[in-house]
């Protein structure tokens, strides 16, 4: 059977109120991981946001909890080696190391790279993950990678399209259907996308709404 992937409907009130007030109060950075060993205790539901490097992760966290200082955005592609976990109300949001180009040594990139999967792959907690794909580019094949992944590890995920105010008209609507399209193929997709900004503040309150919805 072939999933219709479609972009998300905006959610009703009464979810757009419970995503805003779970975000609404302190949201605190708790630890930085480099090892599968550091990890917190599996003792809350937690979502975590992958993608490549210099996709917007950092940016779009930082939205999505009002925090502008929260997550460390860098210009230098592969600036996050650590898988960093921030509390907000009772679940963990955790920001994952970019993949794909990385400015850094060979045997850094594979040691965070080989993180990133262990992690994917044995969370029992993980209930969803977000990634995030430019919509400026379209789902890359490091990207179809870790789809695949994701598959393996029966982790559902769902897609985030970040900077999608940096295209109109059929350039997006292309973005978007070359995104479908490389879903299409992948079980652990989540069928609805989810268009953002993270400058003009698109598409946060939904993504807030749905995370709370998973709790």
């Amino acid at each position: 059977m072939e999933l219709h992937f479609s972009e998300v409907e905006t959610p009703d009130p009464a979810a757009l109120e419970k995503g805003r007030l779970l975000f609404a109060g302190e949201t605190e950075f708790l630890k930085g991981v480099v090892a599968m060993d550091g990890l917190p205790p599996a003792d809350r539901l937690e979502i975590c946001f992958a993608g490549r490097s210099n996709v917007g992760k950092s940016s779009l966290i930082n939205a999505l909890t009002g925090r502008k200082g929260l997550a460390r955005a860098s210009n230098t592609p592969g600036r996050t080696q650590e898988i960093n976990f921030f509390t907000a109300g009772d679940i963990y949001v955790v920001d994952l190391p970019g993949y794909g180009f990385a400015n850094a040594p060979v045997a850094v990139v594979e040691k965070w790279q080989n993180l990133l999967k262990q992690y994917l792959s044995g969370r029992q907690t993980l209930r969803r993950v977000f990634l995030l794909i430019d919509a400026r580019h379209g789902a890359k094949t490091v990207d179809e990678e870790i789809m695949s992944l994701l598959d393996r590890a029966a982790v559902t995920f769902q897609v985030v399209m970040t900077k999608t105010d940096k295209l109109k008209g059929k350039a997006l609507e292309d973005s978007l259907a070359k995104t479908r399209a490389a879903l299409a193929k992948h079980p652990a997709a989540f069928p609805e996308l989810i268009l953002t900004s993270s400058e003009k503040g698109d598409g946060i309150p939904t993504l807030r709404a749905i995370i709370a919805g998973l709790s």
